[in-house]
């Protein structure tokens, strides 16, 4: 009995090390980079089956997806993705928009022959997920967008994050940034200070089924939430109790579970939300 216990924990373990080895975000095995729209756009893709793409959020790489990928990967062919201006993906210009960048992922999956993808996007990821089935409704068969909003403002952001958002700015608004690093932590700054600016009506051409999620103490007011979840036509609510904003983090079992049952089963419409 304990050789089998012991043969059974040596299992879990050599699992749990093989994962820990992989290095989500500089992968060289998985990783390639693709000419997307006038810049080098990096990608690592892990497993097989149907595409699942992955946006991560403001600031962040792929390595912020990595609470997930072992678990899908097991499930689909895993597309990570580091976004324009973010990680290895080396954006020079001086603009950045969500349209810009769901319009990266769309690009990219074109080049890769992918006509069409579930997606998962976190936090400003979230928000480009949402772009991205508002104008290329053909490229997405199901989404999870969790931690999203759709204007900038403190009805939008929990008061305390859009005040420490303004005592930025104004701390950096007035400086002449000469350095590369800061001028792209600048200008991905600035995407969050003044955007998105999607209008609730807007949200009505997305047709793909929808999983809106939140957690009950996330940075995203969860009225605005619930806006963004009752103005898509195809759409489910999710609001994980004892959760923050980093929702696949806190929470990656309940996360990962809760999301394939929706990718995997036929989209049912839920009764109306009332208050």
């Amino acid at each position: 009995m304990r050789k089998i216990i012991f043969l059974v924990f040596l299992i879990i373990a050599h699992s749990s090390f093989c994962q820990i080895k992989i290095k989500y975000g500089n992968n060289q095995v998985a990783g390639k980079y693709y000419n997307i729209r006038g810049i080098n756009m990096y990608t690592e893709q892990y497993g097989s089956g149907k595409p699942l793409l992955l946006i991560h959020g403001n600031g962040g790489s792929i390595k912020d997806m990595g609470s997930i990928i072992p678990f899908f990967s097991q499930k689909y062919k895993v597309i990570a993705v580091d976004g324009r201006a973010h990680g290895k993906s080396v954006d020079l210009g001086d603009s950045l928009s969500f349209e810009m960048m769901a319009d990266d992922f769309a690009a990219l999956l074109q080049q890769m022959h992918v006509d069409s993808a579930y997606v998962i996007g976190w936090s400003d990821g979230g928000i480009v997920a949402l772009v991205l089935a508002m104008r290329n409704s053909n490229k997405v068969i199901k989404l999870a967008s969790t931690g999203a909003n759709l204007w900038p403002d403190s009805t939008a952001l929990i008061p305390s994050l859009w005040k420490d958002e303004k005592k930025h700015f104004d701390a950096l608004k007035s400086k002449i940034f000469t350095d590369s690093k800061e001028k792209n932590d600048w200008k991905i700054f600035m995407l969050d200070w003044l955007q998105p600016n999607i209008s609730l009506t807007a949200l009505n051409k997305i047709v793909c089924p929808s999983l809106i999620i939140s957690g009950d103490n996330d940075a995203i007011n969860l009225e605005h939430t619930i806006k963004i979840y009752q103005n898509i036509p195809k759409a489910n609510l999710w609001v994980l109790p004892n959760s923050g904003h980093a929702t696949l983090w806190e929470h990656t079992d309940e996360f990962n579970k809760k999301v394939n049952e929706f990718f995997e089963s036929p989209f049912v419409n839920p009764t109306p939300f009332k208050f």
